[in-house]
């Protein structure tokens, strides 16, 4: 029996991933890092400190359902179980206008968010569903974007409405194994993937804005509230922003 709780965090090598990654290892997690740079995701064990003795670095293509095989096959390995996936890993796409959209970029942020969430939700889901005690819990990234999108933005777009949908369908398939699942939708944590806000970013009405930030402690230390409940109680959906962005009011 593993000593600590064990999970997985995709796109662990930075970012709400590597935010998160931390503050489960803080708490006494041990946790598998998932994601495409294997440097990266050594730079995240060695920010732990002397938890990252509780880590396992995975270079993992999400949008390979052989990669995502082979993480937890090293999960199972090493551990034996599964307690918590945070599905997190995912890209956006080139903001064009719609007819522009290439399908290279469509099917690459299809792959990597939809798809990838659903070859990981599926494993974790397996493991969880036969390991003993049984079950679980998954943590879906969603996004604002899950919502309402921003202009340019469709195949991100597309994608995140659709990990709701993928969050309702585990929810259930997921009741009769103890498997909880819930989403969190994120906007504007202040990461790489964001920093292109602090310059202006198109808005609905054509104008270009400056958008508010918040520090992306704020996400990681949600998800620990999600992932530190028991599976008996679950966070179905929840929305962390920064107070002031355009969201609340678009339309």
């Amino acid at each position: 029996m593993a000593e600590s709780k064990i999970a997985v965090v995709t796109g662990a090598g930075s970012g709400v991933g590597r935010a998160t990654a931390l503050a489960l290892l803080g708490a006494g997690w041990s946790v598998a890092l998932a994601g495409r740079r294997a440097d990266a995701l050594a730079a995240t064990a060695e920010a732990a400190g002397e938890a990252g003795a509780r880590c396992l670095p995975v270079a993992t293509d999400v949008a390979d359902a052989a990669s995502v095989a082979a993480l937890f096959a090293a999960v199972a390995q090493k551990w034996g179980r599964v307690d918590l996936l945070f599905n997190n890993a995912g890209r956006g796409s080139p903001p064009v206008d719609f007819d522009e959209i290439t399908a290279e970029d469509w099917r690459g942020t299809v792959d990597a968010n939809l798809n990838g969430a659903f070859f990981c939700a599926q494993s974790a889901f397996r493991m969880m569903k036969h390991q003993s005690p049984r079950g679980g819990r998954i943590i879906n990234n969603g996004s604002i974007s899950a919502h309402v999108p921003r202009p340019r933005s469709a195949p991100y777009t597309a994608t995140k409405h659709a990990i709701t949908g993928l969050t309702r369908s585990i929810s259930l398939d997921g009741r009769p194994w103890d498997i909880a699942c819930g989403q969190i939708d994120i906007g504007n944590a202040a990461t790489e993937m964001t920093e292109r806000m602090t310059q202006g970013v198109l808005q609905p009405d054509g104008s270009t804005r400056v958008e508010p930030r918040m520090d992306v402690r704020h996400v990681a230390e949600a998800v620990l509230h999600m992932a530190s409940m028991p599976l008996d109680a679950n966070v179905q959906f929840m929305t962390v922003m920064a107070t002031a962005m355009p969201f609340i009011g678009r339309g």
